[in-house]
């Protein structure tokens, strides 16, 4: 089997699951562009628990895990099967690696899978997992959680990391194409740089009191996900950049595959 690529997609605001945009046309291309998954393992940034776990359910719910949005994105069906008996081989070699990792079978998928899969995936017949953070791990360790899943995408597993490079709900602007700040620019390219350079150290420590990292990160759930995902790089791979833009001058939706 063919080994899939990994990825790593910025989410941004809800409204992009129901507004048509550059981002959303670059995930249609990109999927039409990758061989079709056996599963997709979403590393999510709106599950966060004091271990890692991992969905099972075998036909999970849909969560509208947001509010105050328009009635007619609470109407978007992307209720996509599970895969229980790969819940728990992925468990496995999480467990293995040092990284202790409960099966729920009671978690439904929230909006960081299906608001990307909704346009990679629209047919809703891809088996779909998500990968909670434990915010107990150090940073450094998020590659090997990566690495420990590495093997996965030899079985045709699609690993896919949903967050943001860039996001700051706090100063957030109401125009979703307001013009970005300095430090979302800054930061943003300070993470591109070090992808590139595979300095995983820096990309690790990006908490340091630096004003961009401080303003870019204020929370790491949505950055998280980006270091998993570089973890199952293998050394002859590279990460390149497959979108880039900016919403709301505090969120960089920059995208990246591995392969």
């Amino acid at each position: 089997m063919i080994q899939m690529p990994a990825l790593f997609i910025g989410h941004g605001s809800p409204l992009n699951i129901i507004e048509p945009s550059a981002w959303s046309a670059s995930l249609k291309e990109l999927a039409a562009s990758l061989p079709r998954p056996a599963a997709v393992l979403v590393v999510s940034a709106h599950w966060v628990s004091p271990e890692l776990r991992v969905s099972a359910a075998a036909a999970p719910v849909q969560m509208y895990d947001f509010i105050g949005f328009p009635d007619s994105l609470y109407k978007v069906d992307y209720r996509a099967p599970g895969h229980p008996e790969l819940a728990h081989e992925i468990a496995g070699l999480l467990s293995a690696a040092g990284f202790p990792c409960r099966e729920d079978a009671a978690r439904g998928i929230d909006h960081a899978a299906w608001a990307v899969l909704v346009h990679m995936y629209p047919g809703r017949n891809v088996p779909v997992l998500e990968l909670s953070l434990d915010y107990r791990l150090a940073y450094r360790k998020w590659f090997d959680v990566g690495k420990a899943l590495r093997p996965l995408r030899k079985k045709g597993v699609l690993l896919l990391g949903s967050g943001n490079i860039v996001h700051n709900l706090y100063q957030f602007t109401d125009e979703t194409d307001s013009k970005p700040y300095p430090w979302t620019l800054a930061f943003n390219s300070l993470v591109k740089e070090a992808v590139q350079k595979k300095d995983w150290g820096s990309l690790a420590s990006y908490a340091t009191p630096v004003e961009a990292s401080r303003k870019a990160v204020p929370t790491p759930d949505h950055y998280i996900p980006l270091l998993a995902v570089l973890g199952a790089m293998d050394e002859n791979e590279s990460a390149r950049v497959f979108h880039e833009s900016f919403q709301n001058a505090s969120i960089a939706m920059t995208s990246y595959i591995i392969s």
